[in-house]
């Protein structure tokens, strides 16, 4: 399995904090960064056998950097998407699209966000993809009408297959909320050059299940841990207040 981090993102609601920063390379914990803690869930999954971060050509260096100080066991490249303004970028699936397309994946491919900080360790949610052999997304329970109207929304059936999945709904159906973390089956990654042929929007990385769904089984795994997106310089000042230099563990 390759683990694939998306941080070609420009955060510009985080301005002037990421200016000349991407949003993953923030520290939140002492100088351990976003993309720190993150890559350290992946360090203990014996199954990842690489992880993939793709970024854009402005950050593409400071990524670069970060790797070159980098001291954990796991092989990581970097790969720049060419893109250099907000208006030009590819979209999240249109990065997963670039990453597939350049690297020629054929191997089941998690794919994460780089700007979340997990409450919460990754081996419960590979033990379920192998348990149920289908594509899965991460969803959690959420009661904050805001937060939901920030991210996808799915209903589930008894099984936990997926019936419906709608991205940032202002009248959400359910209170189960999708999060950034995705499992997509090797013979899963080919759709996604039909799913933007057919015009499919590139952009939030949750309108691909949402299409994908309807085409073939996709299960939901719960999570009770915590995800925190950083979304504006007083959140990310109040989660680093919070972490300080403990081990960041939540949930």
């Amino acid at each position: 399995m390759i683990a694939l981090i998306l941080a070609a993102g420009y955060a510009t609601r985080l301005y002037p904090l990421t200016q000349d920063t991407p949003k993953p390379l923030l520290p939140v914990q002492g100088s351990r960064t976003i993309l720190d803690l993150l890559v350290g869930r992946l360090e203990v999954l014996e199954e990842i056998t690489e992880i993939l971060i793709v970024t854009n050509e402005r950050f593409f260096r400071a990524f670069e950097q970060w790797h070159r100080q980098y001291r954990g066991a796991k092989p990581i490249r970097i790969l720049n998407d060419g893109t250099t303004t907000p208006e030009g970028r590819l979209g999240a699936i249109g990065d997963i699209q670039f990453v597939i397309e350049r690297e020629r994946l054929a191997d089941d491919l998690l794919v994460l966000a780089g700007d979340n900080v997990l409450g919460f360790g990754l081996e419960g949610y590979l033990n379920y993809f192998h348990s149920v052999d289908k594509d899965c997304i991460l969803v959690r329970t959420v009661d904050d009408i805001g937060e939901l109207r920030s991210v996808g929304v799915a209903e589930l059936d008894a099984e936990l297959r997926v019936l419906s999945l709608e991205e940032k709904p202002q009248k959400p159906r359910t209170n189960i909320g999708v999060f950034a973390l995705y499992i997509y089956k090797r013979s899963t990654l080919p759709l996604f050059s039909r799913y933007l042929a057919e015009g499919g929007n590139p952009d939030a990385p949750s309108y691909f299940p949402e299409w994908l769904h309807s085409r073939q089984e996709v299960r939901a795994y719960y999570t009770q841990g915590t995800i925190e997106d950083v979304g504006t310089p007083e959140a990310y000042a109040e989660m680093r207040a919070r972490l300080g230099n403990g081990p960041g563990e939540k949930g």
